[in-house]
């Protein structure tokens, strides 16, 4: 699968937990492009119209290495992550739900951002209950460069900073609450999607003019070696700039935000397939980068 030319990412080194701005460059983390230090990645994307242009005359080849660098969450924290739900035609095939005639708006969720984002190499941890049943679904996501309210779709590119794998960690047993007090209140987004952990995004900020088309783009998630999905971005219902179109109708898009565009299918819960601890997960996504987690008991 094609890796990134490059990709902008937040880095620590020896004991440290303060982070640094840095570039990938296939496996090894090089020193951040001119103007980034001193700054987070969120502060990076801030002030992105006025960085992006010497980043796209960089050349991180050029850098020098960072040595012992270990990877951290490549943005702490977005204000938001925005997540649309049953986006790919073969996800909502293997769920048994019909190819409808036609589409509206997508469905969105949100992730509460400094608990459920981790990085790269961090560990997935699996709720402390009994009978959790926790899924996963790779995902690309998209990071806002420029604001913006009521964005249309043919302007999204200019909004858009950079793309990131994802992994939409899921409890399928909190999907519905046990005794809801009516029936508007049944489903439990918050315990299904958004508990401590579940949102690994890495490993790093694929800027947007390295991506031509991120309607054709690979993506593949493997747990302990195992292909669960693979797929291509193709198979979206609602293409990427309508995606984040749409989120903008809702809400202001602020640099930072991630946007998450939906999961193909091969998740485990129409297998009844779901994670255990010790379980390696992969998400790879052609020309964004590869995601690894272990997940490790609460």
């Amino acid at each position: 699968m094609q890796s990134p030319d490059w990709s902008l990412v937040q880095y620590r080194t020896n004991d440290s937990e303060k982070t640094a701005v840095g570039a990938l460059v296939g496996e090894k983390v090089v020193e951040g492009p001119p103007g980034t230090a001193g700054l987070t990645l969120l502060e990076v994307l801030q002030r992105w119209d006025v960085l992006a242009p010497a980043l796209r005359e960089w050349t991180p080849s050029a850098a020098p290495a960072v040595a012992d660098a270990r990877l951290a969450p490549p943005l702490t924290y977005p204000g938001k992550v925005v997540c649309a739900g049953a986006n790919y035609w073969d996800h909502i095939a293997e769920m048994g739900i019909e190819r409808p005639a036609a589409l509206g708006e997508p469905f969105f969720f949100l992730k509460p951002p400094r608990t459920t984002v981790t990085g790269p190499g961090d560990p997935v941890p699996l709720p402390g209950y009994p009978g959790a049943r926790v899924d996963w679904e790779a995902e690309l996501a998209v990071v806002i460069g420029r604001p913006g309210r009521n964005i249309a779709p043919d302007q999204v590119p200019d909004h858009v900073a950079g793309y990131l794998a994802a992994n939409d960690i899921s409890a399928r047993d909190r999907l519905k609450a046990a005794l809801p007090v009516a029936e508007p209140f049944t489903f439990d987004w918050l315990g299904h999607k958004g508990q401590d952990g579940f949102c690994p995004l890495g490993p790093g900020l694929v800027p947007g003019w390295q991506v031509l088309d991120p309607q054709d783009l690979r993506i593949r998630l493997t747990v302990n070696g195992v292909v669960k999905q693979d797929s291509s971005t193709a198979q979206m219902m609602i293409p990427v700039h309508e995606v984040v179109a749409a989120a903008s109708r809702l809400t202001r898009l602020e640099a930072g935000d991630v946007i998450l565009t939906g999961t193909p299918a091969g998740c485990g819960v129409p297998r009844g397939e779901f994670l255990a601890v010790g379980d390696e997960v992969v998400v790879e996504i052609e020309r964004i980068g590869r995601l690894h987690n272990t997940v490790v008991a609460s």
